[in-house]
């Protein structure tokens, strides 16, 4: 038998008690199963740091929980997502499906058949992200929905919420971003977006495609268009929804498979990972960590 270390954060869009019983069972045909749960913020970083001999550390909760975890985790100790969140995007595009329950019976047979997979991380700042950073729009966003604190059951507000909130940041600049920030040796930008993996993102059950040249085991994707107007958005989203086009369009900075990248912002800017909002930031170092964790996906 296995020991996993399960960290589950009990304010999670999708864990429930019942769905907690639910993943330690199937966890537990292969396991001994040893259940933490989060109390506040950050506590996921701190249960990662002891894992106590476990052969793996389970996360089930949305990608902030994970997001935590992997800064916490150290780099011999596979790592098994389990979709929990309103959107889960880190265990989703590792190709775990939504519901829990066969997130879980996925990570079962990954530990039953000794399947592993190497993937990098990224770093904004020295912060761990899994999937995604932002500087600027994506952030805004991301800052909005956390202003709408939580439900009564402590749950946040899920994709509706941060595509209410991207359109009310674009509505109040009138949907025009001029350049703010330099991207260096690449120009100036009105954004930056930077990717691990594609999807970038998910609305519901649309996968949304910012670098489709993203893989989680390269280095990290930079995306920044140039300058954002109401004519240049509707494009935009196509690139999003096709997974092609942003490439080798003019007014975008496109770069793949980058170790590191200096930003520096003409002010301070929102910065985001994984969905986490940073605080804001002028000068923020992009860095990619090759070969850094183990995946049980």
């Amino acid at each position: 038998m296995f020991h996993v270390v399960l960290i589950a954060n009990p304010f999670a869009s999708r864990v429930s008690e019942p769905a907690l019983r639910a993943v330690e069972e199937h966890l537990s045909r292969v396991a001994v199963v040893e259940t933490r749960l989060t109390e506040r913020r950050g506590h996921g970083t701190e249960l990662a740091r002891s894992p106590d001999g476990a052969d793996a550390v389970a996360v089930f909760g949305g990608d902030g929980v994970v997001n935590e975890v992997l800064n916490g985790i150290g780099r011999d100790i596979p790592l098994a997502p389990i979709p929990g969140g309103g959107t889960s995007v880190f265990a989703r595009a590792l190709g775990l499906p939504r519901d829990p329950v066969e997130g879980a019976e996925r990570v079962v047979a990954a530990l039953g058949d000794g399947r592993r997979r190497r993937i990098s991380l990224g770093r904004v700042n020295g912060r761990r992200f899994g999937f995604s950073a932002g500087i600027g729009l994506d952030a805004a966003a991301v800052r909005r929905v956390d202003e709408l604190g939580r439900s009564a059951s402590g749950k946040r507000a899920g994709d509706f919420a941060f595509a209410w909130s991207l359109a009310r940041v674009l509505a109040e600049s009138r949907g025009t971003l001029e350049p703010v920030l330099d991207l260096d040796g690449l120009g100036r930008a009105a954004f930056v977006l930077v990717a691990k993996c594609d999807p970038y993102t998910y609305a519901g059950p649309m996968a949304l495609h910012v670098a489709p040249e993203a893989r989680f085991e390269l280095g990290v994707d930079i995306v920044a268009p140039r300058r954002l107007t109401p004519r240049a958005v509707p494009r935009f989203a196509r690139y999003l929804l096709r997974g092609k086009g942003q490439q080798d369009d003019e007014d975008v900075l496109y770069a793949h498979d980058l170790d590191r990248l200096e930003i520096r912002c003409d002010h301070p800017l929102p910065l985001q990972a994984d969905g986490e909002d940073l605080g804001d930031a002028e000068h923020v170092l992009v860095e990619a960590e090759r070969d850094a964790l183990t995946v049980l996906a």
